[in-house]
């Protein structure tokens, strides 16, 4: 029979690992540990309609305090007053200035040499004084007129009166038995004669003066006419002399020496430096808050000036405006055509207003709706914004003082009523 090993088998008490048991406590403590901060951060994303990095987002945060609405951009310097002078007249013409050359109101710049003008000139003038001859001429004759048909008026009434006298002799000898009736009545019809003739060289008279006051005066109309013409003729050869219309500088020549240019063709133009303003352009989202007479900063050369809005372009150009600002006072003498400084035009000052930073989540909503950051999560809530600044938008309604928002980067969101927002 063989024997086992029974006999030799004996009881191992087999002690508790205290270290081991502590390392597995640990960890089962960070297990747990783990579980309960990660547990609402996972029934978060659960929650949320879509992830998204934050590295693709913008966020700030809702505050209140002074909300000034400025535009703020570049502006050129340019000249309010420059005239382009145009030919008045097809010539020749000969430049007397340069470019860059300064001028004086009244200095002829330009000269256009139009014989075909100056010899119409002479005409009419020879035709204004052929004119004046045949209306002198015609007060002569009229007077000659008035002379004969005055002496027959005159002939007619001393015939009249003879005639009178006559009959008044003839009448008294027929009473004395002297002369025959037949006379008397000779007498009669000789009176009655004179006194046709005196009342026709009278209507005659009268007649002929206002038909030779017409003509007179037809005259004196069609002189006076042609001295008008030969005016206007005058004019526009004197402005064959081009002169400056202010005092500055010669801007740009758009023709050549001795060029030969049509009627109205560009000649040159001359800026009044005098007079300077500033041109900027105005995005038209802002172009609508400007007005005529709204105060500026102009910038430039270490100086700060003040400004006035004079002129605001009706048209939109590339989605801007074209606005102009005038200096507050004497325009500076150290500017220059063309010069870039920078503009700043208030809008708008106000205290104690919410806020936030713009951002694109203003035009991709319509200012509707924003995103608010909550514990990683951004929730969709509807907003009311109010006015717009160059860095900051006016919150109506909708959120509050301190909230935090995303600003640029809604897009990735596809319109998503919560997203979560991973690192």
């Amino acid at each position: 029979m063989i024997r086992d090993t029974s006999a030799q088998d004996r009881l191992v008490e087999v002690k508790p690992n205290r270290k081991r048991q502590l390392l597995f406590a640990g960890i089962g403590l960070a297990v747990l540990a783990t579980l309960a901060f990660a547990l609402p951060t996972a029934m978060r994303l659960f929650s949320a309609d879509a992830s998204v990095s934050a590295s693709r987002l913008s966020f700030a945060t809702v505050e209140r305090g002074l909300f000034v609405r400025d535009i703020a951009a570049e502006g050129k310097v340019v000249a309010a007053v420059s005239p382009t002078m145009y030919a008045t007249s097809g010539g020749a013409v000969t430049v007397k200035v340069h470019a860059g050359d300064t001028v004086k109101k009244g200095q002829v710049l330009a000269v256009i040499d139009s014989p075909e003008l100056t010899n119409k000139l002479l005409q009419e003038e020879s035709n204004a004084d052929a004119m004046e001859v045949e209306y002198q001429r015609a007060q002569i004759e009229a007077r000659k007129q008035r002379s004969s048909l005055q002496k027959a008026y005159d002939n007619a009434l001393i015939d009249q009166q003879a005639a009178e006298r006559d009959l008044a002799r003839n009448e008294k000898a027929f009473k004395l038995g002297a002369v025959s009736g037949m006379d008397v009545d000779r007498a009669k019809d000789t009176l009655q004669k004179a006194r046709l003739t005196t009342q026709h060289a009278k209507s005659d008279l009268g007649m002929d003066n206002a038909s030779l006051n017409f003509d007179i005066k037809s005259k004196k109309l069609a002189h006076e006419r042609q001295v008008l013409l030969v005016k206007d003729l005058q004019r526009q050869v004197d402005d064959l002399n081009v002169k400056s219309p202010v005092d500055g500088q010669v801007g740009q020549l758009f023709i050549a020496e001795r060029a030969t240019v049509a009627k109205d063709a560009k000649l040159l133009s001359v800026i009044d430096l005098s007079a300077l303003e500033v041109e900027m352009q105005v995005p038209e989202s802002f172009a609508r808050d400007l007005a005529i007479g709204m105060n500026g900063e102009i910038t430039g050369n270490g100086h700060t000036w003040k400004g006035i809005v004079s002129a605001i372009s009706p048209e939109v150009v590339n989605g801007e405006v074209a606005a102009r600002l005038r200096f507050d006072g004497s325009t500076p003498k150290q500017l220059r055509q063309n010069q870039r400084l920078s503009v700043r035009i208030l809008l708008d000052k106000r205290d104690n207003v919410l806020t936030v930073q713009r951002g694109s989540f203003v035009d991709e909503s319509g200012g509707n709706f924003a995103y608010v950051v909550h514990d990683g999560i951004a929730e969709k809530k509807p907003i009311r914004v109010g006015a717009s600044s160059i860095d900051k938008v006016e919150i109506l309604d909708g959120l509050k003082e301190g909230d935090r928002i995303v600003i640029s980067g809604t897009d990735n969101f596809k319109d998503a009523a919560k997203v979560a927002i991973s690192d």
